[in-house]
């Protein structure tokens, strides 16, 4: 953005020098010299105007595709962040699962216990 006001101030700066330069050598009278001078800068603004309607266009227009690129890149980030999660939940649930199992069968295959209490103490045969 600086680069184009440079470039702005430097137009204008020329404009400025080059009118002087040519009220000192104008081979018309002043009320000639005068309307073309108001004509020229006339010109040069509709110029300016123009190229400044056309940045800002463009600019506008770049900026509402970035917005609608991010905006599409972060919903697919989502959707596959959400598919990972979905993953990763139903591996734990089966891993989880496995081990209620394995749990479940070491407690029926451990020696000396029962579907009871667990709290029955072995009496011992004499």
């Amino acid at each position: 953005m600086a680069s184009t006001g440079n470039t702005l101030l430097a137009l204008i700066t020329g404009a400025a020098i080059g009118a002087g330069v040519g009220l000192l050598y104008a081979p018309d009278s002043g009320d000639k010299t005068r309307k073309k001078l108001k004509d020229d800068a006339q010109n040069a603004q509709d110029r300016l105007n123009k190229k400044y309607n056309e940045t800002s266009s463009n600019l506008s227009e770049k900026a509402r595709k970035a917005r609608t690129d991010f905006e599409v890149r972060l919903e697919e980030t989502l959707s596959s962040a959400s598919h990972k999660a979905d993953d990763i939940l139903s591996a734990m649930e089966s891993k989880l699962e496995e081990l209620r199992k394995q749990n479940s069968k070491l407690q029926k295959d451990k020696p000396g216990t029962s579907s009871g209490s667990g709290n029955t103490p072995n009496k011992a045969v004499v």
